[in-house]
């Protein structure tokens, strides 16, 4: 371990579980990289991967967005493509851009597509598949309210999903960021994974709710939920 992250993992105390005041605080004085490090929280559910019927995932408005201008590109015909623009879409086509998407141009960070077109992703799935940028109904990412949610997205509208381990991991915010907007922005996201809780799943569904900047140590988070 480099002086530096030794330096870091000493402001933890590992065997603590600090309030959400105290966690936002402290994530901000573990970020000492030279850049903007991104905050992402942490939380482990107590749901089984392995059954469909538990899988959490959905949308969130984050009230102080992510701090990181997102290029949204969307894919759709004639007045939605007008719709797009007029939203502040950055990318806006149909066939072209389903060509420039063949060829790995993938200047974008989000790709929306109206439900009419999705037919015609298919020729490209599997590129923007293992990318993630793959539009899906269950992030919002397919719609006819194209205006409406590039609006979202660029104000700071993330998707959450566990992994196969039952993990959520999603970016909050920037070390940056005020204290107090770091810790609205965790609250907002516990507060939508919670609502979220799959009816089938029995017992403790949140186990743990862990902070850390990008290059800082896990800091675990009071639940009170």
């Amino acid at each position: 371990m480099s002086k530096r992250l030794s330096e870091i993992a000493k402001l933890v105390d590992k065997s603590k579980i600090y309030t959400m005041e105290e966690a936002s605080t402290l994530v901000k004085e573990t970020a000492r990289a030279k850049f903007d490090e991104t905050i992402e929280l942490h939380i482990k559910l107590g749901i089984d991967p392995k059954q469909s019927n538990q899988m959490v995932r959905g949308t969130v408005s984050l009230p102080h967005g992510l701090g990181k201008i997102r290029k949204i590109a969307v894919l759709a015909k004639d007045e939605k493509q007008k719709e797009a623009e007029t939203a502040g879409a950055d990318v806006v086509g149909s066939d072209e851009l389903i060509e420039d998407i063949s060829k790995g141009k993938l200047d974008f960070d989000v790709l929306v597509a109206t439900p009419d077109v999705m037919k015609d992703l298919s020729k490209v799935a599997k590129i923007l598949g293992p990318k993630g940028l793959m539009p899906n109904p269950k992030s919002g990412t397919v719609t006819f309210e194209i205006g409406a949610t590039v609006i979202e997205l660029k104000k700071g509208r993330v998707e959450y999903k566990n992994d196969s381990f039952g993990i959520i991991h999603v970016p909050v915010g920037k070390a940056s960021f005020e204290k107090e907007k770091i810790a609205d922005n965790i609250k907002t996201l516990i507060d939508a994974v919670v609502k979220a809780k799959p009816s089938s799943m029995k017992g403790q569904y949140v186990k743990s709710v862990s902070v850390s900047s990008t290059m800082g140590p896990g800091i675990f988070v009071e639940q009170k939920i």
